[in-house]
């Protein structure tokens, strides 16, 4: 009898737990989204490109944004300051010749300038594709939702130019109101699915380098429809981008005098940092040191103006690093090796190049042997612009930037070998001193 009460009691606690249970769950599904612990001025719409309607509710953020703008400062090897680079390092004209970046390579500004900048470059033409405006505009999120992205891409530039109005900006990283860091490149959660993963399961930390990810990569324009992807299929590391362009048989331009076809990198910040590299591993977010943590009184928010940590080392470096000053030294030296190392990588390919040219004029130079000079060359030349496109002078990730040009001068040099014995005794001849 008195186990029978014990049921019956026992069987009430249940049913009661799971009502307030189910009630629990209904009141939670019923209620708004979640704004992070603000309540909202204003409503932003899905996907909505003006980045001054989300300041209305997140003004120091918006605020620094704006900063991007003007912040037009030069660090050493960088900076946001738009200088000519084929005029600071002319061998650019050489090693791309035959193509756009020969005639016009600048410096890029901050991203409230995306829109205006690739507006007025040279290198756009009547011929290009919107695939152009990828990474320039907030307009992106809501044209690839109302057009897909393979309409978008192939577009013209100038015809998908009179949809679009506004730079870089919130949408291009974040979900409307909840604030949600998201993937908005569909090339990118394309790449992400390649490789097996699912964005929406990473942690918010991971996401913090990940949104850099919808731009700050290498990629390339597939088909006739110029298709925007990334190269990840066989993973992210130069090895297995090269071999990747190798097996799909593509190539940007053919170089002149060799015959080489060629690949122009583009900028591969997110695959650099995320090869096992130092910050990466103690889990350091891109946002960590590009976007750190600052106040305003009480307010601690995550700084928009993003630029070099080098122009603000007291905040983006200080959360860690006790000592600034000997960090700025370290960051020096490293950038002095790695570029010291470029400059051989770039010597040994102008070497290399002249002798490509040279041997492929001769009709009887040994074709077997100039084409695998060509290959050399090719594969020479994607790893150290591999490094030169990346904006860090190897920081992000010293260890692998050296690994890389230190490969790309090695071949370099064999290219420049293979192709002076392809030009037989009369081209080794004039190559011994």
């Amino acid at each position: 009898m008195k186990t029978s009460t014990y049921s019956i009691v026992a069987t009430g606690i249940i049913v009661v737990l799971a009502a307030a249970l189910i009630g629990v769950l209904v009141f939670m599904k019923n209620q708004p989204p979640l704004t992070r612990g603000v309540a909202p001025l204003v409503e932003v719409a899905e996907m909505e490109p003006d980045s001054s309607v989300w300041g209305v509710n997140f003004p120091n953020q918006y605020t620094a944004l704006l900063q991007t703008e003007t912040n037009n400062t030069r660090t050493v090897y960088g900076g946001s300051l738009p200088f000519d680079r084929l005029e600071e390092y002319p061998n650019l004209r050489i090693l791309f010749a035959g193509m756009a970046f020969s005639k016009e390579y600048n410096e890029d500004r901050g991203h409230m300038n995306s829109l205006r900048d690739v507006n007025e470059i040279a290198r756009i033409t009547e011929a290009s594709p919107g695939t152009c405006y990828s990474c320039k505009t907030a307009d992106n999120p809501r044209l690839w939702a109302e057009m897909g992205m393979r309409e978008y891409d192939r577009t013209p530039f100038y015809e998908l130019g009179e949809r679009i109005s506004t730079p870089v900006g919130c949408a291009n990283c974040h979900e409307a109101n909840t604030m949600r860091l998201i993937v908005t490149n569909p090339a990118l959660e394309e790449a992400l699915e390649k490789q097996g993963k699912d964005w929406r399961t990473f942690t918010r930390q991971e996401m913090r380098t990940v949104v850099c990810a919808n731009c700050h990569v290498e990629y390339y324009f597939a088909g006739e429809d110029n298709y925007l992807t990334f190269p990840w299929q066989n993973g992210t590391r130069i090895e297995e981008i090269a071999a990747y362009y190798t097996e799909i048989g593509f190539k940007d331009w053919t170089y002149p005098g060799t015959d080489t076809p060629m690949i122009k990198m583009q900028h591969p910040e997110y695959e650099v940092y995320t090869a096992d590299s130092t910050h990466y591993k103690a889990g350091v977010a891109c946002a960590d040191c590009h976007m750190p943590y600052t106040r305003d009184g009480a307010v601690k928010y995550s700084t928009h103006n993003v630029r070099s940590p080098l122009l603000n080392l007291d905040t983006a470096c200080g959360a860690c690093h006790t000592d600034v000053t000997y960090v700025a030294e370290r960051v020096a030296i490293i950038q002095d090796q790695v570029r010291e190392r470029m400059e051989a990588a770039e010597e040994a390919l102008v070497d290399a190049i002249a002798a490509l040219i040279e041997a492929n004029a001769n009709p009887a130079a040994d074709q077997a042997l100039l084409e695998e000079a060509r290959l050399l060359h090719r594969e020479a030349q994607l790893r150290w612009d591999f490094l030169s496109a990346e904006n860090s002078m190897g920081f992000h990730n010293p260890s692998e930037a050296l690994r890389i040009l230190a490969a790309s001068a090695d071949m370099a040099r064999q290219a420049q070998l293979k192709a002076v014995l392809a030009g037989g005794v009369n081209a080794v001849q004039a190559a011994v001193p």
